[in-house]
């Protein structure tokens, strides 16, 4: 994954920088100490304290390689190792620096408290052994003091804002990560809608139309099968196929303009126009090709309707009459059309044995429904005394007139 190996890189270089730093001091201190100790040259000072001094530069330069790790333990060791050098080698060398470096990591890390106790401890320490030195002994002057006292205070003050600066990339990073890893959640949720959508849609076409093709075919092989005269079985023959080739042309034609939306941005766009209510009359002709009775009742005046919501009815009426066609076992089905000021009603009734249920596999009930909550309105269906009916109601000033929020391939067929 992408974030892992940024943090690894990151911390690869973070470690990469801390141990150039601890080396580079390291040469300092020890080439600035070797030549000190060859520019004086005497030779005078004993082996043991010669040995003391270096073993106290390597302790102090080598506690610089963990001082992102521990910070404030660092600072103190370095800052002995100055106690403890100064007085003992006559080398003079920049030991000092590692408590600089210490100072100023401890600071960065965050350690604002502690970094100010050791500047303050530092400076009160060598102010308290100056005072107590004989007049002409002092090592280090008024100016000189004042100048520790502001290396001190700039070094704890440029560790606290480099941390102040860190915390803040550090904040910006992980928005940014974050604003990253939304983007990409509702890319993924946008393309699984949009799957969906078109699986809905390939759902209502196709089903609809081979389950017209079926019921068409079934038909004709079970005249055919009773062995009928030439004269009788080849019109029937040729009537069931035509009716075919019709609905398989409707199912080509509606597939084109639904898989539409998955063409390149420089092909053609479909010029068919979409389906509507406008194209109601066609359900009913191919309903009718399968042996029922359709019709159609119209109550109120009709009205244009937005496509998105024109598309919405008239797949909630494609889906009654696959389901009436498939499961019913009707003779005969009306479908209603009741327009309002406010609504439109949709009702589609039949004289079958009934729906095998809203929660029975295939009957796509679930799939209306939430074409009509979607804008605004509401679905029911029902067995009656008669048959089964479904009603819907479509506002016609809904919240949204946009495509209808999917649901999930499961509860369509």
């Amino acid at each position: 994954m992408a974030l892992p190996s940024r943090a690894r890189r990151s911390r690869a270089v973070a470690w990469a920088a801390g141990t150039g730093v601890t080396l580079a001091v390291a040469l300092f201190v020890v080439v600035w100490t070797v030549v000190a100790a060859l520019r004086a040259g005497d030779g005078s000072e004993p082996v043991a304290r010669t040995v003391i001094g270096w073993a106290l530069v390597a302790a102090g330069c080598g506690a610089l390689h963990f001082r992102h790790r521990r910070p404030v333990a660092v600072a103190v060791v370095t800052l002995l190792a100055c106690v403890a050098y100064y007085p003992v080698s006559e080398q003079d060398g920049p030991l000092m620096v590692t408590f600089a470096v210490a100072l100023y990591t401890t600071a960065a890390e965050g350690r604002f408290a502690a970094s100010v106790a050791l500047a303050a401890g530092t400076l009160l320490a060598v102010g308290l052994g100056e005072v107590r030195q004989a007049p002409g002994n002092r090592q280090i002057d008024d100016t000189s003091l004042v100048m520790l006292a502001g290396w001190l205070i700039s070094l704890v003050a440029v560790g606290r804002a480099q941390h102040t600066r860190g915390a803040y990339l550090h904040e910006a990073e992980q928005r940014a990560l974050a604003a990253e890893r939304e983007q990409e959640a509702r890319a993924r949720q946008s393309a699984t809608e949009e799957r969906l959508r078109i699986a809905r849609e390939v759902h209502d076409v196709l089903g609809h139309s081979l389950s017209l093709i079926n019921v068409q075919a079934g038909a004709v092989l079970h005249r055919l099968s009773k062995n009928p005269a030439p004269d009788v079985a080849l019109p029937a023959a040729r009537e069931a196929l035509e009716a075919v080739r019709a609905t398989s042309k409707d199912a080509l034609r509606e597939l084109r303009a639904t898989l539409g939306v998955l063409r390149q941005a420089d092909e053609a766009a479909p010029t068919a126009p979409a389906s509507g209510l406008h194209r109601l009359g066609e359900l009913v002709e191919r309903a009718r090709a399968t042996g029922l009775e359709a019709g159609v009742r119209t109550e109120g005046t009709p009205r244009p309707l937005p496509p998105p919501l024109d598309l919405a009815a008239y797949r909630i009426v494609q889906e009654s009459l696959t389901n009436v066609t498939r499961h019913a076992r009707a003779r005969s089905v009306l479908i209603t059309l009741t327009w309002t000021d406010d609504e439109l009603g949709l009702r589609v009734e039949d004289d079958g044995g009934g729906s095998p249920g809203e929660s029975a596999p295939g009957s796509g009930i679930q799939g209306m429904a939430e074409r009509a909550r979607a804008f605004g309105g509401d679905l029911t269906a029902r067995n009656t005394t008669d048959g089964f009916r479904v009603t819907a109601r479509l506002p016609l000033t809904p919240a949204r007139t946009t495509a209808p929020p999917t649901t999930p391939e499961g509860d369509q067929e």
